[in-house]
């Protein structure tokens, strides 16, 4: 007969549960697994896959009851470095939504906005685009692969133990809110830049001839100068979105600060 006493199953319950706090925090908050299209049964079961087939690599575990005080603590930390990480991948597609929105606004399409689930708002159109192309782009990179790869690193470099933080753990991960503005105003720099000589233009226009509509002409040609150039412009999209996606990826490990053990 097979005796198992309390503490064993503390440990397999400890050895499972905790990673998969943590696995499960970040499918729900990192791109492409937060997407609403995904039913929560599926994200559920795909977490469980997950850490049923890293937990046997990972580093021990702490000699912890699951639910005493310092176990729970220990649950909500892993929640929050799982969130964390997440947040930090998710920063990258914002990027890509904030290039999406400034081209939208000088283009003068920033009236045409559709529903976005995964924002949960309206979201210009240029917008949608520029991110159903980026996750487009991530996914062919295999960049869900090298979220999963970054997320089982997380427990060598960050592992499951009370005290992993450094003290600005959580002010980093906020001025990291910084790659938005930064990297979205880079990536539609090209288009804003072609877009505001053409306003320029216009304007010179309007003082030499005033009668000119400038209302009939100026909206349909910066739009088709819009598309023009967005569509030259694809082709050299993809150097900055791998670039943007690696400092994703190493953002999700960085930006939580790890003191030195």
């Amino acid at each position: 007969m097979i005796s198992l006493t309390s503490s064993e199953i503390n440990a397999w319950v400890v050895a499972f549960f905790f990673p998969l706090a943590r696995v499960l925090a970040l499918i729900a908050a990192a791109p492409p697994f937060n997407n609403p299209a995904l039913p929560v049964r599926i994200r559920l079961v795909f977490g469980l896959v997950i850490t049923l087939g890293i937990a046997p690599v990972l580093p021990p575990m702490p000699a912890v009851e699951p639910g005493s005080g310092a176990g729970l603590l220990l649950l909500a930390q892993q929640v929050l470095i799982g969130f964390a990480m997440g947040f930090a991948m998710r920063l990258v597609f914002s990027a890509v939504d904030m290039a999406g929105n400034l081209i939208s606004l000088q283009m003068g399409l920033s009236f045409a906005s559709s529903y976005d689930p995964q924002s949960a708002g309206q979201t210009a159109v240029i917008s949608e685009f520029l991110g159903l192309l980026a996750l487009l782009v991530f996914m062919a990179i295999n960049g869900h692969l090298m979220v999963i790869a970054t997320l089982t690193q997380s427990f060598s470099i960050i592992p499951v133990r009370a005290g992993n933080f450094a003290a600005n753990t959580w002010w980093t991960l906020a001025e990291s809110g910084a790659i938005i503005f930064s990297s979205g105003l880079l990536l539609a720099l090209p288009i804003v830049v072609a877009l505001m000589i053409t306003n320029l233009a216009l304007a010179v226009l309007s003082r030499a001839a005033p009668q000119l509509n400038l209302m009939a002409i100026g909206f349909p040609l910066t739009i088709a100068l819009g598309f023009m150039t967005l569509v030259l412009g694809l082709s050299h999209l993809a150097p900055p979105l791998l670039d943007l996606f690696e400092q994703g990826l190493q953002a999700m490990l960085g930006l939580l600060g790890v003191a030195p053990r």
